[in-house]
């Protein structure tokens, strides 16, 4: 974080994403903006994935107040079917960035973790006619950077926090997939309730939702 504040400027935003191997259910991006010359380390803060649901609601208003802009973006099956996976985490990530900036928060560079830029890259086609609304700051790619990055870490929780929120409500109108409790990823039942009563406008349709295989993340 303080290498990109020497950079490009105080205000970095970590970027982390939830939901990307689910069969259904959106796929959502977590950012956070912290300022450099004055955040406060927070120990507590980790990878979502280490932490306990229980923990993770907890942390939200800490996180929450400890950054100077957070907000979640989400990209529904729907976008997902019709452009691709890479191109709606764009979308999701463009959206939360734009809930932030509304707020007028605008960060100078952004953590994303990972591999690849799919929030300037996209995918193979585009939802947008022009540039979007929100500049997007330089982005740094760096694998587990969860783990590295409070920022990126605390992006993972306020994302995991409120994707599995809006899973357990979907999973509470229609109970027979059991999304309560697997958030839309390809537990055996789910992928036994798919066979049993076929997908619902829930699920991403173009992912071969009878025979795909077990996905974590």
């Amino acid at each position: 974080m303080n290498r990109l504040a020497s950079s490009y400027g105080p205000l970095v935003a970590g970027c982390d994403e939830v939901g990307r191997g689910a069969l259904a259910g959106p796929v959502s991006v977590g950012v956070v903006v912290v300022d450099a010359r004055t955040v406060v380390t927070r120990t507590v803060l980790r990878d979502s994935k280490l932490l306990t649901p229980e923990r993770r609601v907890e942390l939200v208003p800490l996180i929450r107040r400890w950054a100077v802009g957070a907000a979640v973006g989400h990209a529904s099956a729907e976008e997902i079917d019709e452009v691709g996976i890479m191109e709606a985490l764009r979308l999701a990530g463009l959206r939360a960035l734009e809930q932030i900036a509304a707020d007028g928060v605008v960060p100078d560079a952004v953590h994303l973790d990972g591999n690849y830029d799919w929030l300037t890259r996209g995918g193979q086609g585009s939802l947008f006619d022009g540039p979007p609304r929100t500049p997007i700051a330089p982005v740094t790619t760096t694998i587990k950077a969860d783990l590295s990055c409070q920022a990126v870490a605390a992006a993972s929780i306020v994302a995991k926090v409120e994707r599995d929120s809006l899973m357990v409500g979907y999973g509470t109108e229609d109970p027979r997939f059991g999304w309560a409790v697997n958030k839309g990823y390809a537990t055996p039942e789910h992928r036994a309730a798919i066979l049993e009563h076929g997908p619902t406008p829930l699920h991403r349709r173009s992912w071969h939702l009878a025979t795909a295989g077990e996905l974590e993340g």
